[in-house]
């Protein structure tokens, strides 16, 4: 069974990685994959805008396309 990596679970895992290395964490290691994965569970992929601005048709950032 998977669990989602939770951003305190990702904390823990780059502390110990740090302290292990003397206070760095080495690019793709697991405690940087599990940060990302962390940060990619924070929200669901169509979740309410963070920007304030409203979403759908009529913002004007995506002209219609031409038939």
């Amino acid at each position: 069974m998977s669990k989602s990596m939770s951003k305190a679970a990702a904390s823990r895992i780059q502390s110990a990685t740090a302290k292990a290395n003397g206070g760095s964490v080495p690019k793709g290691s697991f405690a940087t994959r599990a940060q990302s994965a962390a940060a990619g569970n924070s929200r669901p992929p169509n979740g309410p805008s963070t920007t304030g601005k409203p979403s759908g048709g009529g913002r004007g950032n995506n002209p219609p396309k031409g038939k």
